[in-house]
């Protein structure tokens, strides 16, 4: 016999397990009351569940990830392995290869190619220097400026482009000519033209001064030259937001345009922010490298990929190894932010046609 109806709220509802019902047999239900279905999927939830169903995009994701491990191990790979530092010259030295000394670097000044050991494993540089030791060393300074740079990217063009998509009028002409004015420019060209003439005199902050010669000086630089990439974008999607019914749902509600901006529409921008981060710094990544090369970013004897090509050009084709190495380490790098970062904006992407199962 079958259970009787059980009360909810003076209205007869379905006895227990009929959520468990196969779809197609839910029998109309009384005004008030909904099926005892399971919770919904949320939107980040299902992201994921897209992501790693992208497997090319998930290995390249881990092939980035592992360039950040080894070079975050630099120092131990430089104290225990190499016995040796980045910037430790040695053009007097011999190595042991194939049962007999061999000078580091020859008297003509072409420095020996990589040896498989654990001392000199790619080979050495023009002035002895471990190339192995400075690539992940380089590499701990390309990452940390790319970050940097980011993050101040990121930062700067949410708020203003935030402020300048919902407030309008004035303050939004202010700040869109100010966009159009960086956007004009080349960001290589304009970093070139921002490095130069803060290396010379660095940068005076009020509180505190950053020399020419320090990190922060390029990171800067790249954070201010991507500003208008994705401040642009974050504003126009502002626009559409600030017209739709929650929005003006609270401003019924007697909310400010500071709590509308913070509560209302940067969670509606939450997507945009994540698919942009990967993007900006694979691009602030290669902008960094670019500029070291050309004598704007990082400063000898601190290394970088940039420098490393830089140096290493001057001796094609005695010693390929010194710009081949580096740069196969900034291709690589780059191409694994900017898959993984595909991959991502494919599974954000609310129209991807992409099959979720259980």
């Amino acid at each position: 016999m079958d259970d009787p109806p059980i009360q909810a709220d003076g209205l007869e509802a379905f006895p227990p397990g009929y959520g468990d019902l196969p779809p197609g047999l839910t029998p109309d239900l009384p005004p008030g009351l909904t099926p005892d279905l399971p919770p919904g999927i949320g939107p980040y939830k299902l992201a994921w569940r897209r992501l790693r169903r992208n497997h090319v995009s998930l290995a390249f994701g881990g092939l980035f990830l592992l360039i950040v491990i080894l070079c975050l191990l630099a120092p131990v790979y430089a104290a225990d392995i190499a016995h040796t530092g980045p910037n430790d010259e040695n053009l007097a030295g011999t190595v042991a290869l194939g049962g007999k000394q061999v000078y580091i670097v020859s008297l003509i000044g072409i420095p020996i190619g990589p040896t498989w050991h654990s001392q000199y494993f790619l080979g050495a540089d023009e002035l002895g220097r471990d190339v192995a030791v400075r690539l992940l060393y380089g590499g701990r300074t390309s990452l940390f400026i790319g970050a940097v740079a980011t993050l101040i990217t990121m930062l700067l063009a949410t708020i203003l482009g935030t402020i300048a998509g919902y407030m309008r009028g004035i303050l939004d002409g202010f700040l869109s000519r100010f966009f159009e004015l960086l956007w004009a420019y080349p960001p290589l060209l304009l970093g070139i033209a921002l490095g130069v003439s803060l290396q010379v005199g660095g940068l005076d902050l009020g509180l505190f001064t950053i020399q020419g010669s320090s990190l922060l000086v390029p990171a800067m630089i790249i954070g201010v030259v991507y500003i208008p990439y994705v401040a642009k974008p974050i504003r126009a999607q502002v626009l559409t937001l600030r017209e739709r019914e929650f929005i003006d749902a609270a401003r019924q509600q007697g909310l400010g345009p500071v709590r509308i901006m913070a509560g209302e529409i940067l969670p509606n921008l939450a997507s945009t922010i994540i698919v942009f981060v990967p993007l900006i710094l694979a691009n602030a990544i290669l902008l960094e490298a670019g500029l070291s090369y050309l004598g704007a970013g990082v400063q000898p004897p601190n290394p970088s990929w940039g420098t490393m090509i830089s140096e290493g050009i001057t001796l094609i084709p005695a010693a390929i190894h010194l710009t081949l190495i580096p740069g196969l380490m900034l291709v690589l790098c780059v191409l694994g932010i900017n898959v993984f970062g595909d991959g991502v904006r494919d599974a954000l992407d609310p129209r991807g046609q992409v099959k979720v199962g259980r």
